[in-house]
């Protein structure tokens, strides 16, 4: 029997709209480095979605690098970045936040999301602090929607968040990386017009939201980062073929599909969630409304299971139990859900 994929939200390709749309314009010359009229119009329809019309957009290829460049693009060179302590560039990316010479400051988090209180408490901490010359200064707040725990913020926690980041003068970062399922998510009531009015910067997520690759980085204030196209070339960042990433991001925002690609996603996650608890007795290790769904198994259980289904190990509960992550994705097919439920059973 083959084995069942629900390891991650990035193991497919590309959705049929967005190859549709590359094999439609392979042949044709464009200018190269984004300068196209491909990526101007997805950057438009970008812009109109967000209604943010004097947003300044850019297109890199993946997540990490887009985190790495903000970042860096953003920071003095004595400043660092807040982040939850399971947050992303804290924790799976390698280091490449600090390689770019700025440290994360990790933060407590309560199931993957900063308080605002955190975030205050932080800044007031270097603020006050008689050595502070001699410490890495808070100069950016970095949060995700969803979490790494698959949760979602509200629009009551971004606006408090917000709030404290522009009472001590630090943007405000958003990853997007699997932004799709936060927007179609029924819990959720951030929109993406919310992002841009209460972010400064903030990335809407491609290669794990039906794009082949690629990620848009959008920054509320074009005049906030006047040379961000010449940093972006600095981090090797700068596609020559940058009419690939405007073409599949022209794709998702057209008739609406961004805000409804992570349905199928969503529907999946939340069938497997009740056979896991009602079917097999599972226990969840925490909440999480969107794609991703953790659990928590006892380790022969897990071994079993792994004979026939990829998954996420995520970490070691105690001696005799562990947190593995089932994700869905937007090409997850209700056949796939079956197999699934049929494979554990």
């Amino acid at each position: 029997m083959e084995k069942l994929y629900f390891a991650s939200d990035y193991q497919e390709g590309a959705h049929p709209a967005v190859l549709r749309r590359l094999c439609e314009t392979n042949l044709l010359k464009t200018p190269g480095y984004g300068l196209d009229g491909f990526c101007e119009a997805a950057r438009e329809k970008i812009r109109a979605a967000c209604s943010c019309p004097g947003a300044a957009v850019h297109f890199l290829c993946g997540g990490t690098q887009a985190n790495a460049v903000v970042i860096d693009a953003f920071l003095q060179p004595w400043q660092g970045v807040l982040a939850a302590e399971s947050g992303h560039i804290s924790s799976h990316e390698a280091g490449a936040i600090e390689w770019g010479g700025h440290k994360v400051l990790t933060l407590p988090q309560q199931f993957g999301k900063l308080r605002a209180s955190v975030i205050c408490d932080a800044c007031e901490r270097w603020n006050t602090d008689a050595n502070r010359a001699h410490m890495v200064m808070p100069g950016m707040a970095y949060i995700s929607q969803p979490t790494e725990y698959g949760t979602l913020y509200s629009l009551a926690e971004l606006e408090e968040i917000s709030g404290v980041c522009r009472a001590f003068g630090i943007p405000l970062y958003l990853d997007g990386a699997r932004l799709a399922y936060a927007l179609a998510c029924p819990g959720n009531d951030v929109t993406l017009p919310d992002l841009a009015r209460l972010c400064d910067v903030f990335y809407i997520g491609g290669t794990k939201c039906g794009a082949l690759f690629g990620e848009a980085v959008v920054i509320s204030d074009s005049g906030r980062m006047e040379h961000f196209f010449t940093i972006m070339k600095q981090h090797g960042a700068l596609m020559a073929k940058g009419r690939l990433l405007g073409l599949q991001f022209d794709a998702l925002f057209t008739d609406g599909l961004y805000l409804s690609i992570g349905l199928p996603a969503i529907h999946a996650a939340e069938r497997l969630r009740g056979e896991f608890l009602d079917r097999f007795g599972w226990r969840l290790a925490f909440a999480s409304p969107t794609n991703q769904i953790f659990v928590l198994l006892d380790n022969p259980t897990m071994e079993r299971v792994a004979e026939k289904v990829e998954f996420s190990f995520w970490e070691k509960n105690d001696d005799s139990h562990s947190i593995v992550r089932f994700a869905t994705s937007w090409a997850t097919r209700p056949e796939e859900v079956d197999a699934l439920i049929a494979a554990i059973e």
